[in-house]
């Protein structure tokens, strides 16, 4: 029976693997295929992509617009960040967190399992299977487990999770022990995913490069060489196809913006106030939820934004189309049931941070210097992908654009499953034995710009989109005041 084992390293970039911070990814480079035109979606934050990953849809469709939203289904008037706790919630009220199916469900449509055992925020492990409870397979964490009764029995056998750290070595030690010593010969499930935290835990800590970063990567590529290793002694690595996926590159911060006070100042009361906005702070993004989606007020806000030295591009939804300078969140994948009427990335560059690492963003929180994520940076946007195994090609570096929305159908093509459910992704045929060679897939970059005159000039943004058949990656998008 084919099986599929996905290892995903938070935050990691090209640039971190190397032979010497990360030998045994790097060698899986080597061996399989590496996909070097990887792509997040935006915002480039954690939550809304791991979504992506297990529902193969964009993040308009699947509803989940960040890591801090608001879903005003569930409360109109509230920004909350997408944690399990708050989620339970929304399931509770709303009977559904996503508006689309995951992996999850869909394999168990087949009889099969996916499961999923995570060692960073409560919020992404939760959206990996909601729906455990009556779709199978689960979700294990250090907080909790879907199904709820599966956290004591796990807890019972493998002790207490160790305590979060950084580097949180120990927290990922764990989660391969429980891969290997129950997830994987116990459940024996059709696809499998284990989430390592590092490096992002290191990088908000500590910066893109620092010391501990780097030590937090090579831990965790040792536990990861770890689950390589017993695959192989085992004798399941002959039928189990790997692939390694992050969520999103990163930036180093080079300016902290207050947005809620820079709003107040600029003459937009905050909250469910007339004429009032309420801001979803993601990163290197901002999601604006207009009261009333008043279409003047977002015009007016749009306008303000653009005149701000950090405002990078900005999409508005359908609900205030037509504002000027502002691109159709349609293009982004964002627009849909829960889409806010604005969002804006934040100002980026490509100057490189003091370890010599490019990629410098305006950012909501943090510190500069410190590492941070949400934007539509390319440095943000453009992550990882890499895949080995026996229905994979070998020693094969694809410049083909592929994207997070492009794992659920990969692996349900790989364990020989039709979706069922309409999919944004696509499976990437390229890099399988049975399909054309990256060289015969034909693909093209588009730019799309809007601009708007300003008191102090003209705002002007563009956003390049890949394309590869009705599959659209963002690549970037940057503006300018001229």
């Amino acid at each position: 029976m084919p099986r599929v084992l996905v290892a995903v390293f938070d935050g990691l970039q090209s640039a971190n693997v190397t032979p010497e911070i990360m030998p045994n990814l790097h060698k899986l480079t080597r061996e399989g295929v590496a996909f070097t035109n990887h792509h997040a979606v935006f915002p480039s934050v954690t939550r809304i992509n791991g979504s992506s990953m297990v529902t193969g849809r964009y993040p308009g469709a699947h509803g989940l617009a960040g890591n801090t939203v608001v879903m005003r289904d569930y409360d109109p008037h509230r920004a909350f960040s997408a944690l399990e706790p708050t989620l339970k919630e929304v399931a509770k009220k709303l009977g559904e967190v996503l508006l689309v199916p995951t992996m999850a469900d869909i394999l168990h449509r087949y009889g099969k399992e996916y499961i999923a055992v995570g060692t960073g925020t409560s919020g992404n492990a939760y959206m990996h299977n909601p729906n455990a409870h009556r779709s199978g397979g689960a979700t294990i964490h250090p907080d909790f487990a879907l199904p709820r009764d599966l956290y004591d029995q796990v807890i019972g056998r493998f002790g207490p999770w160790p305590e979060d750290s950084v580097p949180n070595t120990e927290r990922l030690v764990y989660g391969v022990r429980v891969m290997t010593e129950y997830v994987i010969p116990e459940r024996d499930p059709a696809a499998c995913l284990i989430w390592f935290s590092e490096p992002d835990h290191a990088h908000h800590r500590h910066g893109v490069g620092h010391p501990i970063s780097n030590k937090a990567i090579h831990e965790a590529d040792r536990e990861f060489g770890r689950l390589l290793a017993w695959l192989e002694r085992t004798g399941r690595a002959a039928d189990t196809d790997v692939m390694v996926i992050s969520d999103h590159g990163y930036s180093t911060i080079g300016g902290v913006v207050n947005i809620d006070t820079a709003l107040q100042e600029g003459g937009f009361p905050v909250g469910d106030h007339t004429g009032g906005v309420i801001t979803a702070p993601n990163g290197g993004a901002v999601l604006f939820y207009v009261n009333g989606s008043d279409p003047a007020v977002t015009d007016r806000l749009a306008a303000w934004l653009m005149a701000q030295p950090w405002c990078g591009a900005i999409a508005a939804s359908k609900a205030v189309e037509g504002i000027p300078g502002a691109l159709p969140a349609s293009i982004l994948g964002i627009e849909g049931k829960r889409a806010p009427e604005l969002a804006m990335s934040f100002r980026w560059d490509s100057r490189p941070n003091e370890n010599g690492y490019p990629g410098m963003s305006f950012a909501t929180g943090g510190a500069p210097g410190l590492g941070q994520h949400g934007s539509m940076s390319r440095h943000e946007m453009h992550n990882v992908l890499y895949a080995r195994g026996p229905r994979f090609r070998k020693g094969v570096a694809s410049g083909v654009p592929t994207g997070n929305i492009d794992l659920t159908p990969t692996i349900l093509h790989l364990l020989g499953l039709a979706p069922g459910v309409p999919l944004d992704g696509r499976p990437v045929l390229e890099a399988l034995l049975e399909g054309p060679a990256p060289a015969e897939v034909k693909w093209e970059t588009e730019l799309h710009g809007a601009e708007r005159p300003l008191k102090g000039g003209v705002y002007r943004q563009e956003v390049s989109l890949s394309h590869v058949g009705d599959t659209a990656y963002v690549d970037w998008g940057q503006a300018r005041v001229e």
